[in-house]
């Protein structure tokens, strides 16, 4: 049968029908909130290219966990900005670091709420690599050395669990990097913490204020050799195979918004639950237009953030959080 027999437009008359067949439903639930934590004291810094987001010291960060457990966000994504940076990245795993200092706090403050680790170098090498850079015995040229990051961020894992992590979110795109924070999780008596991998994470454009944020800008090179060539999506899958056969419990796309058709193929093919994040160039773009009166933000980024989802995935890393937040509860 065809028209005049069907009508689609039966079904959107009225706003209590277009929501009775709402196919895509977006809840805050969904939605977990990056913060960045930094040392000092009464530091409260707006990211120039990031409007609305801060730099927190750890003696002005209980009113944004407040607001988050408020508006009843679920968890955090924890970015720690050193006060010193080295080769190795040390202070990513020692105990006393900035990340472990938060978590600890956060956790006597509200212990329900989770904490997810993001669990990379960039931020604490002088490099700004995601690895240690060590030099080619016959070329000479600076390279990533792999297997020697994984021990670093295995290192690293266990510090963000022991101080109260609740998932350890692994951003550094090193070969193996599941089955070695798996191993060393397990080994110290952690077997339950979940990785939350970041597993599709391409070479993008869409990064440029978080590494002004995270003051985590390659000092050279760039990061193509271990980041994902956004022209490719067989090899997202084959990167999502390997995690999940090394044991990962959540699967990541990173960019989300360019790469709808990555988190719906990884859906289509994988079980476990997906994460889209919706990352820092994405956000600052959307509020740029705002600012300058182009669009309406919260309509743009509702339909943003409802095409994550219908593109399948279970959670959205994003921004936008509390904002989204505030508008899901007014809408009822």
């Amino acid at each position: 049968m065809t028209f005049p027999t069907v009508r689609h437009r039966r079904l959107r008359g009225s706003a209590a029908l277009r929501s009775l067949v709402k196919e895509t439903r977006l809840a805050v639930q969904d939605l977990i909130y990056p913060i960045f934590v930094t040392h000092g004291t009464g530091v409260k810094e707006e990211i120039p290219s990031m409007p609305g987001v801060y730099h927190f010291s750890l003696d002005l960060l209980r009113q944004e966990i407040d607001e988050v457990v408020q508006l009843g966000i679920p968890g955090i994504l924890l970015f720690g900005v050193p006060e010193t940076k080295d080769a190795c990245g040390s202070s990513a795993y020692d105990e006393n670091g900035i990340v472990q200092q938060a978590t600890r706090l956060i956790k006597s403050w509200y212990p329900g709420l989770l904490i997810i680790a993001d669990t990379c170098l960039c931020q604490f090498t002088d490099t700004g690599h995601c690895g240690v850079v060590k030099h080619h015995p016959v070329t000479g040229h600076a390279e990533i050395d792999n297997d020697e990051s994984l021990e670093l961020l295995a290192r690293t894992a266990v510090s963000q669990a022991k101080a109260g992590a609740d998932i350890i979110a692994p951003s550094n795109m090193m070969d193996g990097y599941v089955h070695a924070i798996r191993e060393a999780l397990d080994e110290n008596g952690l077997q339950h913490t979940p990785i939350m991998a970041y597993s599709v994470k391409y070479a993008s454009s869409f990064y440029g204020p978080f590494r002004d944020a995270a003051h985590s800008t390659p000092q050279f090179g760039d990061r193509k050799t271990y980041q994902m060539d956004p022209a490719n999506i067989r090899e997202a899958l084959r990167e999502a195979e390997s995690d999940v056969v090394e044991g990962a419990d959540f699967l990541m796309v990173k960019p989300a918004l360019a790469y709808l058709d990555v988190l719906r193929t990884l859906r289509e093919n994988f079980d476990l639950p997906l994460v889209a994040y919706n990352v820092s160039a994405e956000y600052s773009m959307t509020k740029a237009a705002a600012l300058n009166g182009w669009i309406n933000e919260q309509a743009i980024v509702m339909e943003t953030l409802t095409g994550m989802k219908r593109a399948g995935a279970d959670i959205i890393l994003t921004y936008h959080a509390k904002d989204a937040a505030r508008w899901l509860k007014e809408q009822g």
